[in-house]
């Protein structure tokens, strides 16, 4: 349906760069340029290829391995049925909710009926019942994407957390899945070997086929329920598995006429990453380019039309309809070398036809951020950037201390409260690693390790200690949890850099302490922290039982390593993609009957605050001795956190009036 708005179509003018040779060209034959949909300026292609079945199929490149990696190599326990109570079965549960968001109000505007532009939904909905299928299901037609457009609003706290939750474990099956591609296709040609493997591309096609992307039934107008403004994502296609944006390369995200209820078609997201010279960013304000005319080098080469995507941004704006802004842009660590994060709604206020930068008719359209959201994701990115450069600058007041471990740590750990006069972590000793007793390194330990002069293989002496398979990649990324993880020690002949030591090479991200009003002291990052990755250890003075109850009866601040959740479990679990996956129980541990002291000596861990949904988990590590009764307690994180959002873990045990260990207060 064409536009109620009288735009100038220069598409039946000619262009600028023939329209003097207008007579050579009639004799001349006429090169049109290959036009491509706008694009990301620095996205690869996805190749088809790779997603056909047969050779080099997400489902071959992850079965070859598969069964031993899954499999434990002792005592490994029979394979238990599905859990059909987890998050993924009551996902329709909720389906109810987006009733009770719908409008029922139509407007008639000449001869087409339109929804009221003031109602809380976009068009008339006809819901069907859907069917589960099973969580462990064989590959199946993937679902295609509904053209049921509704706004999810009005949730209370527990559905907010519900859904909060499902895209979290989405997410962390997503990372999990995609890291263990990488792996996997890495350890099959060789490390750089060829092109970069693309673990995200293997890992949405997997979970496509598993019906396991979100929000495929329903497109969803505004926020989605689960995610999060400022959350961070490294791929395009993740973007996709959460429903947050729906096409790989297109900027623009939109229903198509045919498939709405009034035959127009209505935007509902785009991304901003300077892919179009014309664009505009202030922020909050934001002057965006339409989609059409370039060339494979990203050049406009050809008038816009007002059609697809341009015509779905006029009418979104006509019937006042908020799209999702994410931006796009490179940012130095990310394992993708850029990064996407959700910066909330826009309103689109204005559109206008407008002679480009190279001459060339394109439509510019002009949104205002909605008020009354959080700050927006993209800038705390920068602001985080720059407090890592220059944090005085940038927070003249409140900085306490630009290191409270007096240079122990590879990186400095900030001291900052702005809220209080609290100095209380300024009065502790910082204690980089953990302090065992003498007869921890005497007890259980043989002295034995692998003679790998340069660098660990995938069957030395300590790929067999962890079950025959190393718990890292290449990268230094986590596979997935194990009860208790051996890396390479002080027996071995490996190098420093060996894959097989990451906890114990220690800190690398620049971590800050920060007193909240709402937990206390807390710990947030600098950096933004990839899933699977370390983060630090949680270190104190190794108590015995015996003594625990001594200095307990003191008042000192104890941890009981025996009560933190085992989070491990969660990382790394494919059991939604593959029937034969098993939890790891080997390497086995006892269990631990010891106790921490934090009350005089401690390290930034012990600020963490302590959440039900924790983005950190505890791993427990063996690598400076062998004794099984005292491993290292190493924290990783469990998902993408952005910087400077709080860090949390599950405790097991936490102080009932605050949720959170009374140490940390």
């Amino acid at each position: 349906m064409g536009s109620i708005v009288p735009f100038q179509d220069l598409n039946l003018m000619p262009s600028p760069s023939t329209a003097a040779s207008t007579a050579a060209a009639a004799t001349l034959p006429l090169l049109t340029p290959k036009i491509e949909p706008k694009t990301e300026p620095f996205d690869e292609p996805v190749p088809t290829h790779q997603l056909e079945r047969g050779q080099n199929t997400p489902e071959s490149l992850l079965s070859e391995s598969a069964p031993g990696f899954f499999s434990n190599s002792e005592n490994t326990p029979e394979s238990q049925p599905p859990d059909r109570d987890n998050v993924y079965s009551e996902f329709y549960r909720i389906s109810e909710l987006f009733r009770t968001a719908f409008a029922k109000r139509l407007r008639k505007y000449g001869d087409v009926d339109v929804l009221d532009p003031d109602s809380r939904a976009i068009v008339t909905v006809t819901h069907q019942d859907a069917q589960l299928s099973n969580a462990v299901v064989p590959r199946t037609k993937p679902m295609k994407r509904s053209g049921e457009l509704v706004r999810v609003t009005d949730l209370s706290a527990e559905d907010e957390r519900y859904f909060r939750d499902v895209v979290r474990r989405t997410r962390m099956l997503y990372d999990s899945l995609r890291v263990f591609a990488v792996y996997e296709e890495e350890k099959r040609r060789g490390i750089g070997q060829g092109r970069r493997a693309r673990g995200d591309l293997t890992a949405s096609s997997v979970m496509k086929e598993r019906q396991l992307w979100l929000n495929r039934d329903k497109r969803i107008v505004g926020s989605i329920p689960g995610v999060q403004i400022g959350d961070v994502f490294f791929f395009r296609m993740e973007l996709l598995v959460v429903g947050l944006h729906g096409h790989s390369q297109a900027g623009i995200d939109y229903l198509p006429g045919s498939q709405s209820a009034n035959g127009e078609p209505i935007a509902t997201s785009i991304i901003v990453s300077g892919g179009y010279e014309d664009d505009e960013d202030a922020g909050d304000v934001l002057i965006y380019t339409g989609h059409g005319g370039q060339d494979k080098l990203s050049r406009q080469c050809e008038h816009q039309k007002l059609e697809g995507g341009n015509l779905a941004m006029e009418r979104s704006m006509h019937y006042g309809i908020e799209v999702r802004v994410i931006r796009g842009f490179r940012y130095q660590g990310s394992v993708s070398s850029k990064v996407y994060v959700y910066d909330g709604l826009y309103k689109i206020h204005d559109c206008w036809f407008d002679v480009g930068k190279s001459g060339f008719g394109v439509y510019k359209y002009k949104l205002l951020r909605i008020e009354g959201q959080p700050e927006m994701g993209s800038a705390i990115l920068r602001f985080a950037d720059s407090l890592r450069t220059k944090p005085l600058s940038v927070r003249p007041k409140g900085y306490l201390s630009l290191d409270i471990s007096g240079k122990k740590e590879n990186v400095p750990v900030l001291l900052f409260n702005d809220i209080d006069g609290d100095y209380e972590p300024l009065y502790y000793e910082y204690l980089v690693r953990t302090v065992f007793p003498p007869f921890v390194f005497t007890q259980g330990s043989n002295g034995a390790g692998c003679d790998c002069v340069s660098g660990c293989t995938d069957r030395c002496f300590c790929a067999v200690k962890n079950g025959g398979e190393f718990a890292y990649d290449h990268n230094g990324y986590l596979l997935r949890g194990k009860p208790v993880i051996f890396e390479c020690g002080a027996f071995c002949q490996c190098p420093p850099t060996c894959r097989n030591r990451v906890s114990q090479r220690g800190l690398r991200n620049r971590l800050e302490v920060f007193r909240s009003r709402e937990t206390g002291w807390g710990v947030r990052s600098l950096d933004l922290i990839h899933a699977g990755a370390f983060i630090c250890e949680y270190a104190g003075v190794v108590l015995t039982m015996e003594q625990a109850q001594i200095f307990s009866m003191n008042g000192d601040s104890l941890i009981y390593p025996n009560r933190f959740s085992a989070r491990w479990g969660e990382w790394g679990d494919l059991s939604q993609v593959f029937s034969d996956y098993m939890r790891p129980s080997h390497p086995s541990i006892p269990p631990l009957d010891f106790a921490m002291d934090v009350s005089r000596m401690r390290n930034v861990a012990c600020y963490i605050s302590h959440s039900p949904t924790p983005n950190v988990m505890v791993q427990f590590v063996l690598y400076d001795h062998n004794n099984l009764m005292f491993p290292h307690l190493m924290l990783f994180a469990l998902e993408n956190i952005p910087p400077l959002r709080e860090l949390s873990i599950d405790y097991g045990v936490a102080d009932e009036w605050s949720g959170k260990l009374a140490i940390c207060n």
